[in-house]
This record gives C-alpha cells, structure tokens and sequence, in this order.
C-alpha cells in the first residue's frame, strides 16, 4: 500500500515538473518575441524649421474715445417747444437740435429796435447842433451813450433768441434723447450726447522703458470683438510727457480711421504698435510644441541611424520667443532646415519610428481668419 502511495507521489512530481518545464519555454518564448518585435511606425505630419522676418510690435490693450465728443445742454433757461433731430441719427455741424420758448423776447425786440432807431436819430441831431455850437458837447456824449445803449440792449435780445436754439457744434452722431416737448429746461440741463466717431481716438499706455521706441507717426495696427477678421490702420499722434508715477507707465493717443462707425467711444480693443525694425527668427508651427512645466520641446524627425531604414524621433528642449498667429519663434534648440512634427505631438515619445504624411496637415498662416461657424 505504501508502495503505491509513493510512486503516486514521485509521478505527480514528475508530472509537475514537466508541465513547470513545458510553462517555462513558452514563457521564455514569447520573451523573445516580444524583444524582437517591432511595433510599426507612427503617421505623422511635418513642417520644417524656416527663417524669416517679423515686424516688430509693441502690444496693448486700449480703449476708444471720440476726437470730439459733448453732451449738448441748454445754456439758457426755457420751455422746449421744437425737437428737430431724432435719437441716433447723423447731423452737420449748424444743424438745428432744438428751441425754446423765445415769445417773450420776440415781443420785447420790436421796441428794443425802435428805441435803436431813435437813438440814433437823436445822435444824428445832436452832431448838427453841437457843429452848430447850439447845445453843449456833453449832451452829444449822452446821445452817443444813449444810443450804444440801445443797441446794446437789441443785440442781448437777438443773442437770448439765438441761445434758445440749440445747434449741433460740430458734424457727428446722437446719442439718446434726453428731453421731451413742453418741459421746461434749467441752464445746464442735458439734451443729447454727440459724437464725432470718424476719426476715432485709441488711448493706450506703455511700460516706461519702452518710451524710447515709440515716437509720432509710427503705424498702429487695432482689432477687437467689434471687427472680427479685420484690422483697421492708424498712426501715434500724441505721446504723453508725464509718466505715471505709479504704474511707470506713459500714455499714447493714436488716431485711427473708423469708416462705417464700427468702433464707438468707451470700447476697448487690442494694439500694436509696428516697430520699423524688422527681427529674424526661425518660425514653426505652435502646435508642433510639447508644452510642459520643466521645458518645452519639440521631435525632430530624423533618419534611423541603425541601418533600419525610415525615420526616428528625437526629443528636442527649445526656448520660444514671440507668437504669431499660428506660428511661433524659437529662439534657440532648432536650426533652419530641421523637420519637426507639426501636430499630435503629446502622443509621441523619443525615439520612436515614424512615417511622415501631410495630406491632412493643417494650414499654418501668420494671419489666420477662422471661419465663425
């Protein structure tokens, strides 16, 4: 009984031992597979490390003001009796806005030039008797007196009648109406606002170590929410004397054609200030940077130096400069000529294989204008 119980033993041992060894070599087997297989090369896109030449540019947010803007008020106390604009619309420079109640003056003014009238035939009267030697001297300086004064008192009454109609003082657009026919205006009262929006003021500030760069008369290029895709020009017309002593900023007034009145006083928009220097610099793509917290880096695709044929990637730390539009300078890691990936680069790794295909490579431009889909 013993007997058999052992050689039970001793074959379940041997059995073991052969299916462990069988185990083994299969183990080992697809060990040596895997080192030997090759995984196939990744699809991706290029582009090539180019030179070229950026406008220089100094960059700002600013804000819109009018290069004539007022609120038009009553500069004399009257009943409103005529409103001769509508709210929004565009008047010239003399048009009339408004008029007030002038009745009374215009009854006081018949007296006031008949008073004029004989005055003046008084004075006439008195220059021939004081030639005549019949009335003394001062009664003629009475009668000059007595008819400056009359005149006087017609030329206030014509003013008062023209102050009570209110006229645009320069050629602008309205804002909204701010009174209504019958009610009686104090001086000073708001009417309307007015505002010259063609040209248009772009108020702006610099850092003050900057202040040597700009100067009157370089270009100004501006764009905000209010022109998608476009770029309206302009020039620097005024710089500031005074630096803030707070900020160590300087204030910069360009002035920017507004054909169409897009822009409106109190906007803000993005400026650049074009430098006349011109800097050289190797320009890729910004999607071909593996953005990260210790460096950025690029792969830059090179040929499989082991004798396999095809092309490998190779892990490349880059410093960036300045941006534009789907480009972006690298200013030192790249020479010109290189060819890096231009996209899909956060599932690369280094030294991986890889084969290149640009028939779906975006199209890189320095001024992109997306579609608003």
């Amino acid at each position: 009984m013993k007997k058999r119980i052992i050689l039970a033993l001793v074959g379940l041992v041997i059995l073991i031992v052969i299916l462990g060894s069988i185990k083994a070599l299969q183990i080992t087997a697809m060990i040596d597979q895997g080192k030997k297989f090759v995984p196939p090369p990744e699809t991706v896109t290029a582009a090539t490390v180019k030179a070229d030449t950026w406008e220089t540019a100094l960059t700002a947010v600013g804000t819109l003001n009018a290069v004539q803007g007022v609120t038009v008020a009553a500069e004399l106390p009257g009943k409103v009796v005529n409103i001769a604009f509508e709210a929004g619309s565009a008047v010239k420079k003399g048009d009339v806005l408004l008029r007030q109640d002038t009745s009374s003056e215009e009854a006081q003014l018949p007296g006031a030039l008949a008073q004029v009238e004989l005055t003046r035939l008084n004075l006439e009267r008195s220059e021939q008797l004081v030639a005549k030697g019949m009335i003394a001297r001062v009664d003629r300086d009475n009668a000059v007196a007595n008819a400056e004064q009359a005149k006087a008192q017609a030329d206030n009454i014509r003013a008062t009648i023209s102050k009570k109609t209110v006229r645009a003082p320069f050629s602008g657009q309205l804002g909204i109406r701010q009174v209504n026919l019958g009610q009686l205006l104090r001086e000073g009262d708001p009417i309307v606002t007015l505002q010259s929006l063609d040209p248009i003021y772009v108020d702006f500030t610099l850092p003050q170590q900057q202040l040597p760069q700009v100067r009157p008369g370089l270009p100004v290029q501006v764009t905000g929410d209010a022109l998608p895709g476009a770029t309206l020009g302009g020039i620097i017309t005024a710089i500031n004397p005074l630096v803030d002593a707070e900020t160590r900023t300087f204030k910069i007034q360009a002035t920017a054609a507004n054909r169409g009145g897009k822009l409106r006083p109190g906007m803000f928009v993005n400026v650049a200030v074009v430098l006349p220097e011109r800097q050289k610099v190797l320009a890729i793509p910004a999607t071909a940077i593996l953005y990260a917290p210790y460096s950025d880096s690029v792969f830059v695709i090179e040929e499989n130096k082991e004798g396999k044929g095809g092309s490998v990637l190779r892990q490349q730390f880059v410093h960036l400069g300045e941006r534009r539009g789907d480009f972006v300078a690298v200013t030192s890691g790249l020479k010109e000529g290189e060819s890096v990936v231009s996209t899909g680069v956060f599932k690369l790794r280094n030294g991986q294989s890889v084969m290149i295909d640009n028939k779906l490579a975006p199209d890189f431009q320095k001024a992109p204008r997306p579609e608003n889909n």
